[in-house]
């Protein structure tokens, strides 16, 4: 039965659209808050299509006051929020420690890490007072090693231990808190850098275990899970869902080789 508000952060595109997509059917609205007016627009019409109730919101998430104004005004004009899923996020190229640009250094955090501490403060606060509720957050394959990202990588890292920390401190609430860490996804930012040469696309499709392209969809079946009553003993986790990404590359890295490439 639909129950509750939806709110994905980043909501307008890529995962986030996609994650609003498969879960929208288990909620009484859908609430989408993203920076991009434009692409905002095209995802209600998306969402309203199937048939859902949508609304809408521009809001940097990196604004920690706009945000509980927003959830203010979500939980008095719309309803109650059930699931809180922290989508929004923004890539940097490679580079190193040494030479990055501290600008963007420090916008990636702002949005990525601080952005959903702030997302969490603002909409879970409402689930605290009636002890029920969902929160997923999302993390990446650079949440498990190191990559030459150094804003994306440390910040997507810090999702997976704040996720586990937020578990405990609402699972007092009843609220579950977990996380999906997608591998390279197809997603607009990642096609975007294909097309400018900054990411190749052969050496995407072959990093995991199975050979394949990774879509939005396949990071919100599993958020739509983890989301649902049928993971309701599951809290604390940072899923991957990488293709076999982790262990294929531990695997491939033996310095013995690899026994079929020997």
């Amino acid at each position: 039965m639909a129950e509750g508000i939806l709110v994905v952060t980043g909501g307008a595109s890529g995962i986030g659209l996609a994650c609003a997509k498969a879960l929208a059917d288990a909620h009484e609205s859908v609430v989408l808050v993203d920076a991009n007016s434009e692409t905002l627009n095209t995802a209600e019409d998306e969402i309203g299509a199937l048939g859902v109730t949508v609304q809408g919101f521009v809001c940097d998430v990196a604004d920690a006051a706009a945000q509980i104004d927003l959830a203010d005004k979500v939980e008095s004009d719309i309803g109650p929020v059930r699931t809180l899923i922290t989508c929004a996020g923004i890539l940097n190229n490679s580079d190193t420690v040494m030479d990055m640009d501290l600008v963007e250094h420090d916008r990636v955090w702002d949005v990525n890490y601080n952005g959903t501490i702030y997302s969490v403060r603002a909409f879970a606060r409402g689930m605290t007072t009636r002890k029920q509720g969902s929160v997923l957050t999302i993390g990446s394959i650079n949440s498990f090693a190191a990559f030459p990202l150094p804003a994306y990588c440390p910040s997507k890292t810090a999702i997976m231990r704040l996720t586990q920390m937020l578990a405990v401190e609402l699972g007092r609430f009843d609220i579950r808190v977990n996380g999906v860490a997608p591998t390279y996804v197809l997603s607009p930012a990642i096609k975007a850098r294909i097309e400018s040469g900054d990411r190749d696309p052969d050496a995407i499709r072959k990093a995991g275990a199975i050979e394949m392209f990774v879509y939005p969809e396949d990071i919100a079946s599993v958020a739509a899970f983890l989301c649902s009553d049928a993971a309701s003993a599951v809290t604390g986790t940072m899923m991957p869902v990488d293709a076999g990404w982790e262990a294929a590359t531990t695997y491939r890295s033996y310095a013995g080789g690899v026994p079929w490439e020997g």
